[in-house]
């Protein structure tokens, strides 16, 4: 990986994962840069990774390569504006945005017509290095910018790039809203697992030690559909194969494809918010 010079511009738990990351990966640590409003965040950013740190966001944005744009949806054009009227452009600058429902043009018009500019989006379990990260960038943007792009977003996980910046809503339907359906069925089968006599413990034990493993299963076997997998399992006559029949009548799948489309639907109104 290409050791520019990057700032982080908000210290969050999302950056403090690509950084750790990166750190992990043998990146510079005199190559990372990262600005916040408070310290107590930047203090332990430095303190565990010898970052260089700020309270200044343009002055790590002077002195980097990549900026990456690590604020809330609602403060980036705040924020932007004050880069660009603090360094008057953003120059060659690579921007890389992990920010939700801001698409490049947007982004663009905060930045005062910048065009460098990556969009991604990952997924919560980047925080544990097990991310799911979608990226977009529009035409003119170089391979070496897409393949430092890249491999940013592999220091928490995999990662997916789409063709069409509509294709990021997909992939926070898919992958970044996706966390939250496993942690709800999860919790169905738990509580279910307490109305039939486990403890509270028991039954969370049950039921994360079993969506470990069939995570495992998915991810060590992929010469076999999901499809097959399931079958492998779910004997003729047999338990496994009377709970999905019973899934399948109630409209798991139809229920399923409407939960996602609705994300799609509601990502595509957040992005006329900002």
């Amino acid at each position: 990986m290409q050791h520019r010079t990057i700032a982080f511009i908000g210290a969050g738990n999302m950056s403090r994962s690509i950084i750790a990351g990166l750190h992990q990966s043998g990146y510079p640590a005199d190559r990372i840069l990262a600005a916040n409003p408070s310290r107590p965040k930047l203090d332990a950013l430095a303190q565990q990774f010898g970052i260089g740190i700020s309270q200044d966001n343009a002055e790590v944005a002077r002195m980097s390569d990549v900026i990456v744009l690590a604020v809330k949806p609602q403060l980036m054009a705040a924020m932007l504006a004050g880069l660009v009227s603090e360094l008057g452009s953003l120059g060659g600058k690579l921007l890389i945005s992990i920010a939700a429902g801001i698409r490049v043009e947007r982004l663009s018009e905060m930045a005062g017509g910048h065009t460098r500019i990556i969009r991604t989006m990952p997924n919560t379990p980047s925080l544990l290095g097990l991310g799911m990260t979608g990226l977009y960038a529009p035409a003119g943007i170089d391979a070496e910018d897409r393949h430092y792009a890249e491999q940013l977003m592999q220091a928490v996980g995999k990662t997916l790039w789409v063709e069409q910046e509509s294709g990021i809503n997909g992939v926070i339907a898919a992958a970044g809203s996706a966390p939250a359906y496993f942690f709800l069925f999860m919790q169905a089968i738990a509580e279910q697992a307490e109305a039939m006599g486990f403890s509270p413990e028991q039954a969370r034990l049950l039921v994360q030690q079993t969506a470990l493993g069939a995570a495992a299963m998915v991810e060590q076997n992929p010469q076999l559909s999901l499809q097959s997998l399931r079958e492998q399992v779910t004997s003729k006559g047999g338990t496994t194969a009377e709970a999905v029949r019973t899934f399948q009548e109630q409209g798991l799948l139809p229920l399923t494809a409407n939960a996602m489309q609705a994300a799609v639907t509601r990502a595509a109104e957040m992005e006329n918010l900002f």
